[in-house]
């Protein structure tokens, strides 16, 4: 059963490590904050981490439109 264990924890430490990488590099890179992938990935995320995720966006990018789920709700305009 430890076995079993150990190989699950493994096999969804490998298919999520990626995916982790890949949105933070989106939400620390300094080129544009409306990249299609991190964009879907942002809006997949828990609550918590999207909040942290576009705090870190609006950093970088505060004098832009926020990319979708990045704006407060019913005005695209203003940064949540």
């Amino acid at each position: 059963m430890k076995k079993a264990v150990t190989y699950l924890i493994l096999v969804l430490l490998v298919l999520l490590g990626p995916f982790s990488f890949v949105y933070y590099r989106y939400v620390t890179n300094i080129e544009s904050p409306y990249d299609d992938i991190g964009i879907r990935l942002n809006s997949s995320v828990p609550g918590f981490v999207q909040d942290w995720g576009c705090g870190k966006l609006k950093e970088n990018f505060a004098e832009q439109l926020p990319p979708l789920g990045c704006a407060v709700e019913g005005d695209p305009t203003t940064w949540r």
